[in-house]
């Protein structure tokens, strides 16, 4: 399973942590994890090289994660876009896919 932290303070969202597998087909078949990795891409590429946050990034072996330096209305955006796409996509492909909100 997909674990998705969707880290808030005060009611904004402000990053994520991604890890896990979503176990829906084989390695290089599962077309959850690519939606997922597509999606977290788009959304780090988005905050950071289109936005120009200043922001957090870390990346192992089965996990990305990402954290704001500071509340910024523009990449909150692509953040709640990225927990709609994410929250979808756990609806339409059951048990892959877990969306935690955590108060940091």
């Amino acid at each position: 399973m997909i674990r998705v932290l969707a880290y808030k303070r005060e009611d904004a969202y402000i990053g994520f942590s991604v890890s896990g597998h979503a176990g829906f087909a084989e390695y290089g078949k599962d077309i959850v994890c690519a939606s997922v990795t597509s999606a977290v891409q788009l959304t780090v590429n988005g905050i950071c090289e289109i936005l120009g946050q200043k922001a957090d990034v870390t990346v192992k072996e089965n996990e990305i994660a990402l954290r704001l330096f500071q509340v910024n209305s523009e990449a909150e955006a692509f953040l709640k876009a990225l927990f709609l796409h994410l929250d979808l996509l756990s609806q339409d492909y059951i048990g892959t896919i877990q969306l935690t909100d955590v108060e940091v």
